[in-house]
């Protein structure tokens, strides 16, 4: 924006339901990364698994036996469920450093929250301990992490969710497989085929009984089921209860605590009926087809042996360690190292955490300490680093000379260099950088790369993937201000969230003599502490205005000329609300640059947080890929913000895309805190980076207390010899989502990603309309209405040219023959827009009710290249009003009849039939009597 100064006052204040959670909750920046897990495959044993328990979980040695016991249990039932292919070899149990130090404990060298697979943690919400898997992409991709409560761990809530280590097999499928669950909280039952009310399940031979379950203090009942006159299936408080004693070995994905049960559903028992999201999200194929099609399963063959027991090492964290190997070669003069010297100005003011041990290095041909490890703990030590950064550049590139060097001097101090980390920058290439790869991985350190510019060395990418370090990258574009986000992306991966600085802005402009950049930021009250405003400029100190809330000028900005930036820390805690700056450019074509970060204003709330990601660190043209970014306060999802990615190539030129939590196209799950959209946009090969800003409107974000799609099913009791035995009600949270979150902004970096063999010259439209996968049918009468969410023509953007709609009689004809299935007339239906809302009714024809039961609607878009998209998830609708069980069918199944209206119509039915018995009777005797007349004469 460019105007005059803004000054006016804003007295703005948010108010939000704060989340109290215990002070050391953990947040982890899952997210970053394509695949943060070191999971291996090793002849038939999954290596490098890591469960971490949370800082903010109270000292418990019975909690690592017991995690001990789940592993070791989970991985005979894994082994016997997938027909002897798959094991547990070894794991390991981060302890946090709340924990007593012990001797058994060793120091982690790779492993870090940031790569949990199994997460062991206080609750989403309080009383909230189902079990669930942090899912987001499609059907066969890898979930990001489990979570598990204490209680859980620990047995407490086995009458409600079962073993523990069956119901680790079951998330492990979600979390390796990308298989979903055969329940269906929001769709309990259906109409199946043989037209009876069913539980969703698989399969259809688990046998139980329908209940409501009512309590009221401590006395609970169980009432028969009765039917919604508007669903025609059972109402909404119904609930199945399985017998305890089964017979039926299927399906782990729908309730693996029953004992029976020791197999996935296959394509021969799979119940494809069942509106589960198994069926919706897999195109209605089986658990085991998913599994079968996986790389794990294709790599392996079936154990003739039975696997050994696990191996567990206990890690516990320690303090952080951190060396900056900084790139002072010739191609770094002028304008980069004067970049870099902010950017790491930034960190090492800001970013890094206090009670680090930070040291320094530079290279060019030959590398040198500039500075040994200072742990800090005041201003005074991050100063005393300040003043090691370079001054002048000059000489060649040699990587793993300033690699060894750091090395060095964090020998000095650790007789180990495990878990240590290395944030190396570097503008240019190095051949022989592939010298020192081997002597990276068996170091036991964390090499973060930091690539500026379009010719960083390719090489060291990875060194960062094999020790679980970030691959981030910064164009020359200073405007972008891409390398100060790098180094402030780079926080302790194993700090609490309180401790961690947060991005609120993250803006930059180029702007001509005596022009304004203005804008606003906002903090919102789950920030505050240690809130950091840092200006850039090229040319010449800008102009600078900063007001607080109420309009009160910040005067106390520390100017450094030769970096050619300002800086202010607001004392305390910063208010709440909105912000007002105003630079005023001196030079022509000057860029400025502002960046605002803070922390958590209270360590018992979580501040609101958003992490990004790309689904992959490398692709090749043409294949599309997806960018995620997720907002969290705690463990729960904030849905409603606006969330937009920028994301930069080599030569700087930015795209800019809209993401949305609408579960459809490239978003899996609606309203999540999942935010979703395909990128193609492809402008040349060599590296992207990636950056998310997301706002929340004070009407429109909340907080989704609604329980996780992927969570653990809550067994309401069992059926004992005919009588139900039920456990306490789930906990339910009075409301989906709270009253709307105050305004809030928060800027997150995503890793860097690699994309090749983009060609030069011109291209044909390569990519077709994303497949619909909201597809929902309902009936009114003889019509079918259909809603689903709009794709575009590249995917998600644009609009499609039409829609092919067909049905059919059969689920499997429909998914694998829709050519063939019978068309529904589309004329009159015009597509909208992509991720717009679409409708539309018809009534089927050619239908022979006769024999069908169901019938099936499946939805193609094509573009104007007529390019067509996969086939969209089924919807089903019943052609018969289902059956209930014969002793739970609705004893008044009109409810516009009352009980004395009832009562009425069986008293005058009666006294009509006793009229007519009584004509009847006297007109059989006359008759009788008048035939004896007849005869006697």
């Amino acid at each position: 924006m460019l105007a005059k100064p803004l000054v006016a006052r804003n007295n703005w204040r948010g108010t939000m339901v704060l989340v109290r959670s215990s002070i050391f909750l953990l947040l982890l920046n899952l997210l970053q990364g394509s695949d943060a897990s070191f999971i291996q495959l090793n002849n038939n044993g999954y290596e490098g698994i890591i469960i971490a328990i949370s800082p903010g979980v109270p000292e418990n040695e019975m909690l690592i036996e017991k995690i001990k016991d789940m592993v070791t249990a989970a991985s005979t039932y894994l082994f016997e469920a997938t027909e002897r292919r798959f094991f547990f070899k070894n794991v390991s149990i981060l302890i946090p450093d709340t924990w007593k130090e012990k001797p058994e404990y060793k120091r982690p060298k790779h492993e870090s929250y940031t790569h949990t697979d199994v997460l062991v943690a206080p609750p989403t919400l309080p009383d909230r301990d189902e079990p669930y898997t942090n899912q987001f992409e499609p059907c066969g991709e890898k979930g990001k992490y489990i979570h598990l409560t204490p209680d859980f761990v620990l047995g407490k809530k086995e009458n409600e969710y079962g073993p523990a280590g069956r119901l680790l097999v079951h998330e492990w499928a979600h979390l390796r497989w990308g298989v979903f669950d055969e329940y269906n909280d929001n769709e309990p039952f259906y109409s199946a085929s043989s037209k009876r009310i069913e539980a969703t399940r698989c399969s259809s031979g688990i046998t139980g009984m329908n209940r409501v379950y009512k309590c009221q203090g401590n006395s609970c009942v169980f009432d028969r089921c009765k039917t919604d006159p508007k669903t025609k299936l059972y109402e909404k408080n119904c609930q199945f209860f399985p017998d305890k004693d089964q017979t039926e070995e299927i399906s782990i994905m729908f309730m693996q605590s029953i004992t029976s049960v020791v197999k996935f559903c296959n394509e021969k028992n799979h119940n494809r009926e069942a509106p589960n999201l198994q069926n919706k999200m897999c195109e209605s194929r089986s658990t085991w087809e998913v599994i079968s099609n996986s790389e794990d399963f294709k790599n392996t063959i079936p154990m003739v042996e039975s696997p050994p027991s696990p191996i567990f090492s206990l890690l516990r964290i320690r303090d952080r360690t951190v060396c900056l190997v900084l790139d002072k070669s010739g191609s770094m003069q002028g304008e980069r190292l004067n970049r870099m010297n902010q950017a790491a100005k930034y960190f090492l003011l800001q970013a890094i955490e206090n009670g680090t041990w930070v040291g320094m290095v530079h290279f060019d041909s030959s590398a040198s300490i500039k500075s040994e490890l200072i742990q800090i703990i005041s201003t005074s030590e991050r100063n005393q680093l300040l003043n090691s950064l370079p001054t002048a550049a000059g000489g060649g590139t040699s990587i793993c000379a300033g690699i060894d060097v750091a090395f060095q001097v964090i020998r000095k101090t650790y007789s180990q260099i495990d878990g240590s980390e290395i944030v190396l920058l570097t503008d240019g290439e190095d051949s022989s950088a592939r010298n020192c790869l081997d002597k990276v991985k068996g170091s036991g350190a964390i090499i973060h790369f930091i690539a500026l510019g379009p010719s960083a060395d390719k090489a060291v990418i990875e060194m960062s993937n094999v020790t679980g370090g970030m691959h981030l990258f910064a164009s020359d574009i200073a405007q972008n201000n891409g390398l100060i986000d790098a180094f402030g992306a780079l926080t302790s991966g194993n700090a609490d969230i309180s401790q961690k600085s947060i991005q609120i802005e993250s803006k930059g402009l180029t702007l001509m003599n005596g022009l304004w950049m203005n804008g606003t930021v906002i903090i919102d009250s789950t920030v505050g502490k240690d809130t950091f405003f840092l200006i850039t400029w090229v040319r010449q100190q800008p102009i600078i205005f900063l007001l607080d809330p109420n309009g009160t000028p910040m005067k106390n900005f520390t100017m450094d000329a030769a970096s050619k930036m300002a800086y202010f820390s607001v004392p305390g805690t910063a208010k709440v609300g909105v912000w007002t700056y105003s630079l005023q450019a001196k030079e022509n074509s000057e860029t400025l640059t502002i960046t605002v970060n803070s922390r958590a204003a209270n360590s018992s709330v979580p501040p609101i947080t958003v992490n990004a990601k790309m689904n992959k660190d490398t692709n090749s043209f043409p294949s599309p890929m997806i960018v995620y970014a997720e907002i969290l306060q705690g463990y729960t999802p904030i849905i409603g913000a606006s969330v937009t990615a920028f994301i930069e190539s080599n030569s700087g030129k930015t795209e800019v895309l809209e993401l949305f939590d609408n579960g459809a196209g490239a978003d899996t799950f609606k309203d999540d805190g999942v935010y979703s959209r395909y990128f193609t946009a492809y402008s040349e090969n060599g590296r992207y980076s990636l950056k998310v800003r997301a706002h929340g409107g004070a009407n429109t974000a909340t907080r989704n207390l609604r329980l996780p799609s992927n969570r653990a099913m809550y067994i309401p009791g069992w059926v004992v010899d005919g009588k139900i035995e039920g456990n306490p009600p789930r906990p339910e949270s009075n409301e989906d989502t709270q009253p709307n979150l105050e305004s809030f902004t928060r800027t997150a970096i995503g890793s860097a990603f690699v994309v090749s063999n983009i060609p030069t010259h011109p291209l044909p439209d390569l990519y077709p309309p994303s497949q619909i996968t909201d597809l929902e049918a309902t009936t009114d009468g003889d019509m079918i209405n259909l809603t689903w969410t709009a794709p575009g023509d590249n995917f998600d953007v644009g609009k499609v040219k039409q829609y092919i709609i067909r049905i059919s009689e059969s689920i499997l004809d429909l998914r694998d023959k829709f050519d063939d299935a019978l068309q529904v007339n589309t004329t009159d239906l015009l597509p909208n827009e992509a991720n717009s809302k679409e409708t539309f009714t018809f009534k089927p024809e050619n239908i022979s009710e006769e024999n069908a039961t169901h019938i099936f609607i499946a939805i193609q878009s094509m573009d104007n290249s007529s390019l067509t998209s996969k086939i969209s998830n089924i919807a089903q609708v019943a052609l018969f009003i289902p059956q209930g069980d014969a002793d739970e069918i609705d004893p008044n199944p009109n409810p516009g009849i009352s009980i004395s209206s009832l009562v009425l119509i069986v008293v005058g039915c009666v006294v009509l039939v006793s009229i007519i018995l009584s004509v009847t009777i006297y007109i059989l005797n006359k008759k009788k009597n008048s035939s004896r007349s007849r005869t006697a004469f």
